[in-house]
C-alpha cells in the first residue's frame, strides 16, 4: 500500500486520457454485467426449477394440443407421484405491454403438483369455489398492485369465447408464494380454472397444452420419460417428455444459441478494450521513460518497476470494472421494477466472479508489455530519453 499514492498520482497525470480510458472500461464492464446476467437467466436460472418435474408435450410442437385421454395412461406408470396439466391462455391485461404467463389448470392437481409454492388454505378454497377465480404469484401481484378480490380482465390473443369475443373476466382469489426463499420459480405466473376455460372457449375442448408430471425419484427421470413416450409411439398424438429445465430452455433455443451470441459480443468488446487500453498504457510508459530511469537510479529494482507498471494497469482496470459493474447493478435494479413480461435479471455470484477475473485479466494483459519494457530499460538510454 505504500506505493499507492505514487500509482494514483501517475494514473491522473493525464486526466483527459485517464477519464476516456475509464469510460471505455466502464462501458465494457457494464455490458459484461448485463449480458452475463442475461446469459445466467437464460441458462443457469433454470436450475431453480424442480428436478422432480417432467413435461410431456406433443412431439411435433409444444403448441400442438394433446388429448385428455393421455392423462389416465400416464398416471398409471410406476414412479409417478402426481400429474397435472395446463393450457397456455395468452391474455393481455388492460394494455398490450402487460403480458405475463397465464395457464388454465385443475386447482386440486396444481396444488398437489407444485409443492414448492404455498398459498393460504382459505385462498385455495376460494379458488376451487368460484369458476372465474384465478391465483397469481407474489411477484405478479406486486407488479400490478393486485390484492385478493380484485377483478382481472384479460383479452386473450388465442382463445375467443363461444360468442366470438375475447374479453375474459376473472377475480383474484389467491396469491401464492415461496415455501422457502427462491423455491417457487412461478411467481410471475397466473393460473385460471381449466373447467371454466374449457367450457367457455370457442374451440379445442378436451385438450391440454402439456402434462406436468411429478416423479418420486429424479434419478428415474430418463426412464420414466421413455416410458411415457413409448405409450404413444406411432399414434396420432405422439409425445415428447423431458425435464422442466430442458423444456424451458427449448424456448430460448428457438432464438438461437444465445450463450454463444452473448459471449461473442463480449469477446469483441473486450478485444477492442484490450487494444485501446494497451495502447494507452504503452503510450503512458513511453512518456515516462526518463522518470523510470531515475527510479532505477534511486535503487528501484527491475522487478519492482515491472510490478509497479502492472499494478498501475490493474488499478485503472479494477476501477473501471467496479464502476461498470456498479452501473450494471443499478440498471438491473431499474429493469426489475419496469413493466415487462420478462423476469428480472440479476448479477449472481458467478457473474461477479467473471467480472473480477476479467478486471485482473485485462489489467495484467494490458500492463505486461509496457512493464517488460520498463524492466529491461537501461538507465543510460532512459535518461537520454531513448
Amino acid at each position: 500500500m505504500k506505493y499507492f499514492p505514487l500509482l494514483w498520482a501517475t494514473l491522473w497525470r493525464k486526466k483527459a486520457r485517464t477519464i476516456l480510458t475509464l469510460l471505455s472500461l466502464v462501458t465494457a464492464f457494464l455490458l459484461l454485467g448485463l449480458l452475463q446476467a442475461a446469459n445466467s437467466l437464460f441458462s443457469g436460472d433454470s436450475q431453480r426449477l424442480s428436478a422432480n418435474l417432467l413435461i410431456t408435450q406433443a412431439r411435433v410442437s409444444f403448441t400442438s394440443p394433446l388429448p385428455m385421454r393421455h392423462l389416465s395412461q400416464i398416471e398409471a406408470i410406476p414412479g409417478i407421484e402426481q400429474i397435472s396439466w395446463s393450457q397456455f391462455f395468452g391474455g393481455i391485461y388492460k394494455d398490450e405491454k402487460n403480458f405475463f404467463p397465464q395457464f388454465a389448470v385443475d386447482p386440486d392437481r396444481w396444488l398437489k403438483t407444485f409443492t414448492e409454492c404455498r398459498m393460504p388454505a382459505g385462498q385455495a378454497t376460494a379458488w376451487k369455489s368460484s369458476r372465474t377465480a384465478v391465483i397469481a404469484g407474489r411477484g405478479l401481484a406486486d407488479r400490478f398492485g393486485w390484492k385478493v378480490g380484485d377483478p382481472i380482465p384479460l383479452k386473450s390473443q388465442i382463445w375467443p369465447l363461444k360468442d366470438g369475443t375475447r374479453a375474459w373476466n376473472f377475480e383474484l382469489a389467491g396469491i401464492f408464494e415461496d415455501v422457502t426463499e427462491g423455491s417457487c420459480p412461478r411467481m410471475g405466473n397466473m393460473y385460471l380454472r381449466y373447467d371454466y376455460f374449457d367450457e367457455a372457449r370457442q374451440y379445442g375442448q378436451g385438450t391440454a397444452g402439456i402434462f406436468v408430471v411429478r416423479i418420486k425419484d429424479p434419478n428415474q427421470s430418463e426412464a420414466i420419460s421413455r416410458s411415457i413416450d413409448v405409450l404413444f409411439e406411432n399414434s396420432p398424438d405422439e409425445t415428447k417428455t423431458q425435464t422442466e429445465k430442458e423444456f424451458q430452455l427449448n424456448f430460448v433455443r428457438q432464438i438461437g444459441n444465445l450463450s454463444l451470441i452473448l459471449n461473442a459480443i463480449l469477446g469483441a468488446v473486450f478485444f477492442t478494450i484490450l487494444m485501446l487500453t494497451g495502447n494507452t498504457m504503452s503510450q503512458a510508459v513511453r512518456e515516462r521513460i526518463p522518470e523510470l530511469a531515475v527510479l532505477k537510479t534511486l535503487g528501484f529494482s527491475n522487478h519492482m518497476l515491472l510490478l509497479l507498471v502492472i499494478a498501475e494497469s490493474m488499478l485503472i482496470s479494477v476501477l473501471g470494472g467496479l464502476l461498470g459493474m456498479g452501473l450494471a447493478a443499478l440498471v438491473m435494479e431499474g429493469l426489475a421494477h419496469a413493466p415487462t413480461q420478462f423476469p428480472p435479471i440479476t448479477a449472481s455470484v458467478q457473474v461477479w466472479q467473471i467480472a473480477f477475473a476479467s478486471m485482473f485479466g485485462v489489467g495484467f494483459l494490458v500492463g505486461l508489455p509496457p512493464a517488460l519494457r520498463a524492466m529491461r530499460l537501461s538507465i543510460v538510454d532512459g535518461l537520454s530519453g531513448r
